[in-house]
């Protein structure tokens, strides 16, 4: 098994190092890639240094069979077809084919086996708000068909990458020290603030963030509920937490949700209010299961259930689901 991970210098693509490595994956050889930038570094591995290539449209994919990328949607797109040329499983964890209907968006306890039909040689990857919010409601679908879902996300700083959580780092030491603040990776100050805006604006006043949402769970889940988001980026270092709303065909109790959540995979409850214990990003960064609490009936709706999750957006989502789906490939026979 020859793997490769495209990006490898980002955050992401250092979670896929460490993730690979902590789950004993099944590889005999790892490369890695990367921009001009970042081409000529090292980075130790099970042991064994390795430098990253100059990602190029060659012949360096020949042999790999899973080939896991983020480096962006322009590079996704540009490198597709160098590098699922010979056969590599693509999993992509940018936004570049992730509604293409050609292309499975995969988030393994939820649809699994859409990744065994792949005509292009691509799994997308989701977004990392999207598969946090859908392996908590694919174990509440199963008790009945939500319609409706309304959900408000607090982003942490590292959901816009490495460079802008040292951004948040920075900005906090500047204005300790009486400086200027930095602000770059932001469109505002994000130290000691909360900006109600993450990525850009559509013409519908949503954020393009925020109709990723709608349209990814739709297609994950394959459901028709609709999905209304309001995405914030607050000053929490990583891992994102979700406000969820839903609205089901029957009432759903809490204790009924409560035990559905626990016995689904990749989540953990952490619901006592009496003990003041809920999930909070401090505590659920660098652990891999979604963290769902406050779990609740809605007094507005008598079909609502409301509940609050928090998870390392960088592990589950983003670097881990795309592991689980090459692990799902590999337990399958499902790799060329």
């Amino acid at each position: 098994m020859k793997v490769a991970i495209v990006g490898a210098s980002g955050a992401v693509g250092q979670e896929f190092l460490r993730i690979l490595d902590q789950r004993q994956f099944p590889l005999d050889e790892l490369v890695l890639f990367g921009s001009e930038r970042s081409a000529g570094r090292t980075y130790t591995f099970r042991g064994q240094e390795l430098r990253v290539k100059l990602l190029q449209h060659n012949d360096d994919f020949r042999d790999v069979d899973i080939a896991f990328t983020s480096a962006g949607a322009g590079t996704s797109k540009e490198f597709a077809d160098t590098i699922t040329k010979y056969g590599a499983v693509m999993i992509d964890n940018s936004s570049a084919f992730r509604m293409d209907d050609d292309v499975p968006l995969v988030v393994p306890e939820c649809n699994a086996e859409d990744a065994l039909v792949r005509p292009r040689g691509i799994i997308a990857n989701p977004n990392c708000t999207t598969i946090m919010m859908v392996v908590c409601l694919q174990p509440l679908e199963q008790l009945s068909h939500i319609k409706r879902i309304r959900v408000s996300s607090y982003q942490s700083a590292s959901g816009a990458g490495a460079a802008a959580m040292a951004e948040l780092e920075q900005q906090y030491a500047e204005l300790v020290a009486g400086q200027p603040v930095t602000v770059k990776k932001f469109p505002h100050q994000l130290a000691y603030n909360v900006i109600p805006q993450i990525d850009v604006f559509q013409p519908n006043g949503y954020t393009k963030e925020e109709m990723k949402m709608y349209n990814e769970t739709r297609k994950i889940m394959h459901t028709d509920a609709r999905c209304s988001a309001t995405c914030v980026r607050v000053s929490s270092l990583r891992s994102h937490s979700e406000s969820v709303w839903i609205e089901t065909e029957r009432p759903i109790s809490a204790d009924e949700a409560r035990r559905a959540l626990a016995a689904a995979p990749g989540v953990t409850v952490k619901d006592d209010p009496s003990q003041l214990l809920y999930p909070m990003p401090l505590e659920t960064a660098g652990l891999d299961d979604i963290y769902v609490g406050r779990i609740r009936e809605d007094l507005s709706d008598d079909c609502g259930l409301t509940f609050w999750l928090s998870g390392d957006q960088i592990r589950k989502g983003a670097a881990l689901n795309a592991v689980q789906i090459a692990e799902y490939l590999i337990k399958v026979g499902n790799v060329k």
